[in-house]
């Protein structure tokens, strides 16, 4: 059995992805990797050559950023990734370049997919996620933040990624998965204020929707990261490749974890969570079987 991964990115540098993390993070899983690079304004190339892994196969792309708004250019460049993989392979492991995998994952990872790998109904694998929040001690758990998805596929052309590459379908109909006893660490909204304010500006310039766009245009210079529903104090540990750069970490944010912003309708449905520990008519991209 083998294991190809796959990624995109694009302005790595400029953005303060943390792709090197997050390419590194599964590098111990998978028998290849492959990076698409995008055209870019900065290094991104070199910052991805610095890993110095044989497993690692670059592939050039030049992003059509008419396709920015709503990230369909995002699952565009996905898709071109993941045909880039070896034929040989039985599972696709695609990771975002702000998506990091913990190591005490890997043992669990490499077992579902030897598991599933002769179950030919099973199309895809569903991590867990965790989405960290402004630094690296808080995470938000309300039904804002997506906490299943789709990030190992079978090895079959039929299928491509879905909208804005947050997960995977075949004609539009969602995958036969299993869920996994593992999780992918979310890092997007971990960054200096300044930079976040950098990071969106960027964005916002094609990418995001209106709100989005007053949002950012709102403040001046600085991410104000008050706007939350609900966070919670991480407990647990970082992955290794993570170490270095939460060591350089040089702000501060304050979270209250008292502080809940929900209308009565979704108080009721983050109750009904806690208790019962399933997330009720949640969207989903996946089947699980």
């Amino acid at each position: 059995m083998k294991i190809s991964g796959f990624t995109i990115i694009r302005n790595a540098i400029i953005n303060d992805y943390p792709a090197v993390e997050a390419i590194s993070s599964i590098l111990p899983v998978v028998d290849e990797m492959i990076v698409a690079v995008g055209k870019s304004d900065d290094d991104t190339e070199g910052l991805i050559r610095s890993i110095n892994s044989d497993k690692i196969k670059i592939v050039h792309s030049d992003w059509d950023l008419s396709k920015l708004p709503g990230g369909k250019v995002m699952a565009i460049e996905t898709d071109k990734a993941f045909k880039e993989i070896s034929p040989e392979s039985t599972w696709a492991f695609y990771i975002q370049c702000d998506e990091v995998v913990h190591e005490q994952y890997h043992a669990a990872v490499r077992k579902a997919c030897e598991q599933y790998e002769h179950q030919k109904e099973v199309l895809g694998l569903v991590f867990n996620y965790v989405h960290f929040y402004g630094t690296y001690d808080y995470y938000g758990n309300s039904r804002r933040w997506y906490n299943k998805e789709i990030r190992i596929i079978r090895n079959d052309s039929r299928i491509s990624s879905y909208r804005d590459a947050q997960g995977f379908r075949i004609d539009g109909k969602r995958l036969p998965c299993k869920l996994i006893d593992a999780s992918i660490y979310h890092y997007g909204w971990v960054k200096n204020p300044k930079l976040m304010d950098h990071k969106l500006r960027n964005l916002s310039k094609n990418w995001m929707g209106k709100e989005m766009k007053k949002r950012i245009d709102s403040i001046d210079g600085v991410f104000n990261y008050d706007e939350y529903d609900s966070m919670e104090v991480f407990k647990g540990t970082h992955p290794i490749v993570m170490q270095k750069r939460i060591s350089e970490k040089n702000w501060h944010v304050e979270i209250d974890v008292t502080l809940k912003r929900f209308t009565f309708k979704k108080w009721v449905m983050y109750v009904l969570e806690k208790i019962t520990g399933k997330r009720l008519f949640s969207f989903r991209n996946f089947e699980i079987i």
